[in-house]
């Protein structure tokens, strides 16, 4: 007979370790579930993600001031009813986001956004820099759509761009500013939305607001980096017409000192660029997808929503493609540049090297033969010290009565004498070379 119990542990089977963090990142894209009208702010805040622990301090803390539970101390993303308010939370890699929804009817979009029912003091010790903040708000479809003129005041008479989306679904509006209190406003007016498409609309809309500006974040640095390769460039044009009218090799060796530090500042600049530009791809493609989902269809007498911001991002990315192609190819040429001139180099280290090899030939061949004109006058004073205590010996034997010629014995020595010091000397020299 079945049992029809599962006991906790998976009938004893052992549970991966990370099953229940994969499990909840799987659900990390999972709309919320919202029903209209409904106002609601984004804020995205760039932070390290030493963070996150002060961020999980400060929604436990909300909880509290809202007299709701708080939750355990081991979460990355959350999402907490605080009565009419209800907020999101998600931890990513570089950035964390914070999306309150405030549900029931308004009168004035904007006038008095869910990000107003947040404490100020609580909002002012989030950890990080405001990147992204928007407001959105959702009309009924039992209200009439908004006039032109309605629409002009409530985006401050900036021009107004549209679209209808999710295949005429809902009608978008927007004027790409940031207002007065420091957010973008977005308008949505649910022509005939399934309560399934509204929150995969929000959630849409609020993901292309957060990746255009992400796939856009290297823009500063990419604008000070052409200024830079401009000048690496100069640099590396003079140095190449300097090597060309090198002759000495104490200036080539100058020179490629000069090259290879040029090299490592070159380096140092595309390691640095390098993840920057990686991730402005990624979150460009996720942006493109996301348009793309969105479906969106021409308003009479409206410019496109997304169709500008695409075209201004896509720009955008095309810069940090050429710079990252000119970092490439000024890195190529510096390189080979460097590679010449250290073949220059070794060159005339060589020809010094031969230079030097046959100076010290021809030393030694000096000093082969000041030794053998040195071993011949060794061999003739020592032969003259021997023949004079040779003759000193003789003389004192024939002072002692011995009948000796002293004259002939010397003669009679000196070739003996001779023979056995150059045989001496010449032994010795062998044993000591």
């Amino acid at each position: 007979m079945p049992n029809d119990s599962v006991n906790e542990n998976l009938l004893g089977i052992a549970e991966y370790a990370e099953r229940q963090l994969l499990h909840m990142e799987l659900s990390t894209d999972i709309p919320e579930l919202i029903n209209i009208p409904l106002q609601l702010s984004h804020l995205v805040l760039l932070s390290d993600r030493q963070w996150i622990n002060h961020e999980r301090e400060l929604i436990i803390e909300l909880c509290e001031q809202f007299n709701i539970s708080a939750p355990n101390d081991s979460f990355d993303q959350i999402s907490i009813d605080l009565g009419d308010l209800r907020m999101r939370w998600e931890r990513h890699t570089e950035y964390s986001t914070y999306t309150l929804y405030y549900k029931g009817q308004f009168d004035v979009p904007f006038a008095t956004p869910a990000i107003a029912y947040v404490p100020r003091d609580w909002l002012a010790r989030l950890p990080g820099e405001v990147l992204v903040a928007t407001h959105i708000a959702l009309d009924d479809r039992r209200r009439p759509s908004r006039s032109l003129s309605e629409l002009a005041v409530l985006f401050s008479s900036n021009t107004v761009i549209g679209s209808k989306v999710s295949a005429g679904g809902a009608s978008v509006w927007s004027d790409n500013q940031i207002h007065s209190d420091g957010f973008t406003r977005i308008l949505i007016h649910d022509d005939n939305l399934r309560s399934r498409q509204v929150g995969r609309l929000v959630q849409r809309l609020l993901e292309i607001e957060t990746y255009r500006m992400l796939a856009i974040l290297p823009l500063p640095m990419t604008r000070n980096l052409i200024l830079h390769l401009e000048q690496y460039e100069d640099q590396l044009a003079n140095l190449i017409a300097t090597n060309n009218a090198l002759n000495d090799i104490e200036d080539e060796q100058k020179l490629l000192v000069e090259l290879t530090k040029l090299a490592s500042e070159i380096e140092k600049m595309s390691t640095r660029s390098s993840h920057r530009f990686s991730a402005s791809q990624t979150y460009h493609a996720i942006m493109q997808q996301r348009i793309t989902e969105l479906r969106e269809e021409r308003i009479e007498g409206l410019q496109m929503l997304y169709k500008y911001r695409k075209q201004r991002v896509t720009s955008a990315m095309g810069t940090f493609d050429l710079v990252r192609s000119k970092l490439e190819i000024l890195s190529l040429r510096v390189e080979r540049a460097t590679s010449m001139l250290r073949t220059r180099v070794d060159i005339s280290m060589e020809s010094q090297i031969r230079d030097l090899l046959k100076s010290m030939d021809n030393r030694a061949h000096l000093q082969l033969r000041l030794q053998q004109t040195v071993e011949g006058l060794s061999v003739v004073v020592l032969s003259y010290y021997l023949l004079g205590i040779t003759g000193y010996g003789l003389k004192a034997l024939k002072a002692a009565g011995i009948a000796v010629n002293v004259e002939l014995a010397t003669g009679l020595a000196i070739p003996v004498i001779v023979s056995l010091v150059f045989f001496v000397i010449h032994k010795f020299r062998k044993m000591m070379g």
